[in-house]
Formats: structure tokens, C-alpha cells, sequence
């Protein structure tokens, strides 16, 4: 990594990917990120799974209606859960440990992008988290948040546009 600044400029969503494989190195890699992300109290709520077989890609790659279908094309998908018993911001906890996962996949060279699974629908209108944890046994205390998939890049992005950053957003001191 050269900076942490260019890390997050070249960060970008990474929906297509080339088909090769990527190490156990290297997932071993992003998975320590996710574990050291940090959680609210320490509480080490989320819990993940890392899908590398293409058969159970491609089932993952369905639990959305639409914006799910490049899971099936990663080398690694890693399914992002939090158990919901142990704190009352496993979302929050999740999300962070997500972002994690994908800054490092980034450092590393590779590709990512978020899907969303809590709170949406499969195409048959079921609901996507409960599709994902019956795929992968993932016990019913345990919301599942996300699922990052991960590969080589098979696409070409533009950094970020700093001058394109909407700073109207931003308010000092107060609204």
C-alpha cells in the first residue's frame, strides 16, 4: 500500500472478475483484517464464511432479485454475520468489519464488491437472509449483514473524482 489516502481513492466496486483463482495467502490475509476489525465493546459479534466453491456461488448469487449476479463470477465470497444475542449493533459491527475486508482485498491488488442481504428479498420475494442461511447452515441467532465477493479484476475504474466529493455534506460545528 502506498497510502492509506490512495488506498481509498482507488477503492472502487469491482462487479466483474477474471476467473482466477486467488490464494489461501491471500484470503488468509483479508479474513485477519475482518478479525481485527473493531467492534463496539469488544464484542467480536460477527462471524464469517468464506465460499470458494463455484457450486455454492452460484446459489449465493441468487439471494437477491437484482444486484447479486457477480458473486457467482468471484474467486472467494466471504458471507459477513453478526450474532444478534451479543450486542445490539452487530450491524454496525458488521459493516465495519465488511468495509475492512474490502480495503484489504484492494491493498492486495484484487477486486470487491458489497452485496447487500440483510433486509432484502430473493426474486420468489423470500427473504434473502434466510436463503443465505439456509445454504450454508449459518444458525438462526445470526443475522447475516452482507456478503463481499472478491477475485482478480476484470474490469478497469477511475479513481475517485476529488473534486467531485459532494463537501455540501459536511457541516462544521453544527447543521
Amino acid at each position: 500500500m502506498e497510502n492509506f489516502t490512495s488506498l481509498i481513492l482507488n477503492r472502487r466496486s469491482t462487479r466483474r472478475f477474471d476467473g482466477r483463482p486467488i490464494s489461501p495467502e491471500q484470503v488468509e490475509c483479508i479474513l485477519k483484517a475482518a478479525l481485527m476489525a473493531p467492534s463496539s465493546k469488544s464484542a467480536r459479534s460477527w462471524q464469517f464464511v468464506a465460499v470458494e466453491d463455484k457450486n455454492m456461488l452460484k446459489q449465493l448469487a441468487g439471494c437477491k432479485k437484482a444486484g447479486s449476479a457477480f458473486v457467482e463470477h468471484c474467486a472467494v465470497a466471504i458471507v459477513v454475520t453478526g450474532d444478534t444475542a451479543a450486542t445490539d449493533v452487530w450491524i454496525e459491527d458488521a459493516a465495519v468489519a465488511s468495509a475492512y475486508i474490502q480495503l484489504q482485498a484492494e491493498d492486495l491488488g484484487l477486486g470487491s464488491c458489497w452485496c447487500q442481504v440483510r433486509n432484502r428479498l430473493t426474486g420468489e420475494a423470500a427473504d434473502a437472509e434466510q436463503h443465505v442461511r439456509d445454504l450454508l447452515g449459518i444458525p438462526s441467532g445470526f443475522g447475516v449483514l452482507s456478503i463481499i465477493g472478491i477475485g482478480h479484476k476484470d474490469q478497469v475504474r477511475k479513481p475517485v473524482d476529488e473534486s467531485q466529493l459532494p463537501w455540501e455534506k459536511v457541516h462544521v460545528g453544527s447543521w
